[in-house]
């Protein structure tokens, strides 16, 4: 894909296209977690390996976060959605046929609210996905004031007023599984110190067939080391699985 992607607020949205563009059958859109970035180790190794398995994949900054325009202080959950769809709309508009949402953490809240109501991602992968947004927020930057703090002491990334309403209005996501009728692989380690693992065990049980949960031992929330090829490994072969 060579288009200039602008979400609903005119921000550009920064990707790397890997693969084939004569293609049109699948592509694989990988969105971040909270503070991340398209270029997350895990992230390009994603996009490698899909590449790599003859997947075609597109790796992407959410609006505030790395190259992609936009204040880092306007992100949330609900604005998130919209540079989803914006993606995805590219994505029609190049003529993909069939779209997997791969979530990384916080982009895996957005993939699964995504994927209950657009009908064009017929795949989705959350990948140590955040499922109580609320508790997260109280968990992690209960410490901080809005607008005075950051988020873990990052100054790069304030925490604002706007993040920490959003999270706590959307309050969790498990309640939209019962409208995913996709195929749904949830990826966890168990060794995730930022999400934990019963969230992911959560949302396996509330999901509905068809769906599968891959635990990886002594695994942490950005698949560090030997976690990363785990963790490639259990998507591109899902993936194949699941591409017709």
């Amino acid at each position: 894909m060579y288009l200039e992607i602008l979400n609903s607020s005119k921000e550009n949205l920064d990707y790397e296209f890997h693969g084939d563009p004569s293609d049109t059958s699948l592509l694989a859109i990988i969105g971040h977690g909270v503070t991340g970035n398209k270029d997350r180790p895990w992230a390009i190794g994603l996009a490698e390996a899909l590449e790599k398995a003859g997947f075609n994949a597109l790796r992407f900054s959410f609006a505030g976060n790395g190259k992609s325009g936009g204040k880092f202080e306007d992100c949330t959950v609900t604005k998130e959605l919209k540079d989803l769809k914006a993606v995805v709309d590219a994505a029609e508009e190049e003529g993909y046929h069939r779209i997997c949402y791969i979530g990384h953490s916080m982009g895996a809240a957005v993939g699964v609210l995504a994927a209950a109501k657009d009908e064009r991602i017929e795949l989705l992968v959350s990948l140590a996905g955040m499922g109580d947004t609320k508790g997260f927020v109280e968990r992690e930057f209960g410490d901080q004031k809005p607008g005075k703090g950051c988020m873990w002491d990052d100054k790069e990334c304030p925490l604002s007023q706007a993040f920490v309403d959003d999270m706590n209005k959307i309050d969790n996501v498990f309640g939209k599984t019962e409208k995913i009728e996709v195929p749904w692989l949830i990826l966890h380690g168990d060794a995730d110190d930022v999400v934990p693992l019963e969230e992911g065990q959560k949302m396996y049980a509330s999901a509905y067939e068809p769906k599968e949960i891959v635990i990886l031992p002594g695994v942490d929330h950005v698949f560090s080391d030997d976690g990363l090829g785990q963790m490639t490994e259990a998507v591109t072969s899902w993936l194949k699985g699941h591409h017709s």
